[in-house]
């Protein structure tokens, strides 16, 4: 057995007081994710790990990029038909975490996912390059394979074959978005004394609350 008392820190970078709340959380959450975008040691800000349950009630995660953020949530994009896709069709309830540590920061969203429309997955898919196009088009996500040297035959024939034509989005690959109800906020302080913020929505309404840490 290994054993890691010792392996601990202080966190003192910073705090979050009151006075830096906003109305919105979505606000707050922009604010935080423009600053850590500028933190070099941070190489993937928009990175949040997404928690699913099945209908077996057995959770899981995985991490995925958001692709964009407005007032009523958080889009992300991936194969229906992956192991996330299947949770979702059966559970549509997630929560997700930003886990900013270069920072002492976390964002945790809770809420509900919808699909997007198939226009909106189109338009998505057309803007990506054409080697994320076909790597989409090519890996049933999920699903085993004997080697990758396979997958890798599989993707180089596909590309060759798409040079001269464009990739048709695969009919189960499209977006999620994420109609947020809970927000947590969480920076680093000292003596684990850590500031903890919870928006939780009500009607129209964000009600907030300190948390202990």
């Amino acid at each position: 057995m290994s054993i890691f008392y010792q392996v601990r820190r202080e966190y003192d970078l910073s705090h979050l007081t009151e006075a830096e709340l906003t109305d919105n959380p979505f606000e707050l959450f922009e604010i935080w994710l423009e600053q850590v975008m500028k933190i070099d040691a941070i190489k993937d800000p928009t990175a949040m790990i997404l928690a699913t349950v099945n209908e077996q009630g057995i959770p899981s995660q995985r991490t995925v990029l958001m692709k964009s953020v407005d007032s009523s949530g958080l889009v992300f994009y991936t194969n229906k038909n992956s192991r996330k896709g299947q949770d979702l069709a059966a559970n549509q309830q997630v929560s997700v975490l930003f886990p900013w540590l270069v920072a002492e920061r976390q964002v945790i969203f809770s809420g509900q996912v919808e699909a997007l429309a198939e226009s909106e997955n189109d338009e998505y898919f057309s803007s990506r390059p054409l080697t994320s196009q076909v790597a989409a088009l090519v890996s049933e996500q999920s699903k085993p394979i004997a080697s990758r040297d396979l997958l890798e035959q599989k993707y180089h024939q596909s590309l060759a074959e798409h040079q001269a034509q464009p990739v048709q989005r695969p009919p189960h690959w499209g977006g999620f978005k994420i109609k947020v109800q809970r927000v947590e906020f969480w920076q680093g302080g000292e003596h684990r004394l850590h500031d903890r913020f919870c928006y939780q929505k009500d009607k129209d309404k964000w009600i907030i609350e300190r948390l202990q840490p």
